[in-house]
């Protein structure tokens, strides 16, 4: 009875070994059937598009340069106005009128009591720029963009802080004639003088300008 039981049981491991072995067989049929397929298919790719060549890559990029920005209509007016309004450093005016020391400036054609008028306080200041710490350039940059915003404003009476000269070399106010004389150049400068005692002296100008509408300087 032994000897039956080891024979079954070698004939039953021989058939798991036979049916591993055909499992094994049928899988490698499977997987080199596969690879055929893909092989195929691939051929059947390369023969429907045909030769490939590398596309050809230029040495040189072709950029678009941008636009150029806008400029503003605007901006370009005040250019040229600026340019047109340049103050000269080698200007000199005559229309000049002894009041003391000093002297003030009135446009022909002003009378007198305007001028009267301007040294008593009768305009009220409504404006001032302060020229301290400027070189000469800057000051006659600053004044003219300064008178250009008062007349925008509809301003009448400004005040123009040059100073007395202390921090200058040999204590000379630079600024003082420089400034008289850029204001004599601007149209829409009428008249100016010395400033009061209270209100900055020898050190500032009262400035009276031409009114917007047309009417009388009182």
């Amino acid at each position: 009875m032994t000897t039956f039981k080891d024979f079954s049981s070698l004939r039953s491991l021989r058939k798991d070994l036979q049916a591993q072995e055909e499992l094994r067989a049928k899988e490698e049929a499977e997987r080199l059937r596969a690879e055929q397929r893909l092989r195929e298919e691939a051929n059947i790719f390369r023969d429907s598009i045909g030769k490939v060549a590398p596309l050809r890559t230029s040495e040189k990029a072709s950029l678009t340069p941008p636009p150029p920005l806008p400029i503003a209509r605007h901006h370009i007016a005040d250019e040229q106005a600026a340019l047109m309004e340049s103050l000269s450093d080698e200007f000199t005016f005559d229309t000049l009128l002894n009041s003391d020391e000093n002297l003030s400036f009135a446009r022909p054609g002003v009378g007198s009591d305007v001028l009267s008028k301007l040294r008593r306080g009768h305009w009220v200041i409504q404006n001032q720029l302060d020229l301290h710490g400027l070189r000469r350039d800057e000051a006659r940059e600053a004044l003219g963009e300064f008178l250009r915003q008062a007349r925008r404003r509809g301003q009448r009476c400004v005040r123009i802080i040059h100073g007395k000269g202390l921090g200058s070399v040999n204590k000379e106010p630079v600024l003082k004639q420089k400034v008289r004389n850029w204001l004599a150049q601007k149209d829409e400068v009428i008249a100016f003088c010395q400033a009061r005692p209270a209100d900055g002296g020898s050190g500032a100008l009262v400035v009276l300008l031409q009114s917007s509408t047309p009417s009388n300087a009182g």
